[in-house]
């Protein structure tokens, strides 16, 4: 049984995690942190890092950027692997990232749902053969009405995957209003749909002469998210000092 701290319990994602994780016989939330202390849960919430007293195997973070800092030199401390999944650090966070690496296992992924980071290798082994046979490549990404960002972080790394697949040597367009002129062949487009209360969807297309094929991944719930954070905690539990990644969750 993995012993995992809930960092961050009280947000909707630590409360899903917790769900998932009573439900799952390999690990269990044996503490959790959190500063809103209004929820109660099965297990001991302190409102900072530095209290925790509970012994664990492993830490997984769904909180915010002001609280990484004393996380991460809480699990150096300890020598406490983490799964880090809280986004928007600054780039002197993430390079304290890198140096917990160095002393600690550390998870860091771009998107921890499991279907997602294997379309990102399937898109990889997908553009190894239909780039090179002059496919055109078209990303479209949907999501609610209240995210303000797009495209999506998460469509930006599919297009990342399927651009080092192909040696980088194609450009992303976002906008084609502006220019009136036919696509160049080695580009990427990426179209934002914002609209109601879609999760997440996203939808990859390789359109080439008579044929098209295209690669789908819907997310109807953040459930997903939690369920691949509760499989990298497991796996990472016990590893040496190191950056990972879900592509070792998975075993790419």
């Amino acid at each position: 049984m993995v012993r995992a701290i809930m960092h961050g319990c009280n947000g909707k994602m630590g409360q899903v995690i917790s769900g998932l994780a009573k439900a799952d016989e390999q690990i269990e939330i044996v503490a959790g942190i959190d500063r809103y202390m209004g929820i109660t849960n099965d297990y001991p919430v302190f409102d900072s890092i530095e209290k925790c007293d509970v012994e664990a195997d492993v830490v997984i973070d769904f909180s915010n950027a002001a609280a990484v800092d004393a996380l991460l030199e809480y699990c150096v401390e300890k020598a406490l692997p983490v799964v880090l999944c809280t986004t928007g650090l600054s780039e002197e966070q993430l390079a304290k990232v890198e140096e917990a690496a160095g002393k600690t296992a550390v998870l860091k992924s771009a998107n921890m749902s499991l279907g997602i980071n294997l379309l990102m290798k399937l898109l990889q082994d997908a553009a190894k053969v239909l780039g090179p046979a002059g496919y055109d490549i078209e990303l479209v990404e949907k999501h609610h009405n209240q995210k303000v960002d797009a495209p999506s972080g998460t469509a930006l790394v599919l297009a990342d995957s399927i651009n080092e697949a192909l040696d980088q040597e194609y450009t992303y367009v976002y906008d084609r209003s502006q220019v009136r002129q036919k696509r160049d062949q080695k580009e990427i487009g990426i179209s934002a749909v914002r609209g109601g209360t879609i999760v997440g969807d996203h939808e990859v297309i390789f359109a080439g002469v008579d044929e098209v094929i295209e690669f789908k991944h819907t997310a109807y719930s953040k459930s997903v998210f939690g369920k691949g954070a509760v499989e990298a905690a497991k796996f990472l539990a016990g590893k040496p000092a190191g950056r990972y990644d879900m592509s070792d969750v998975i075993h790419f």
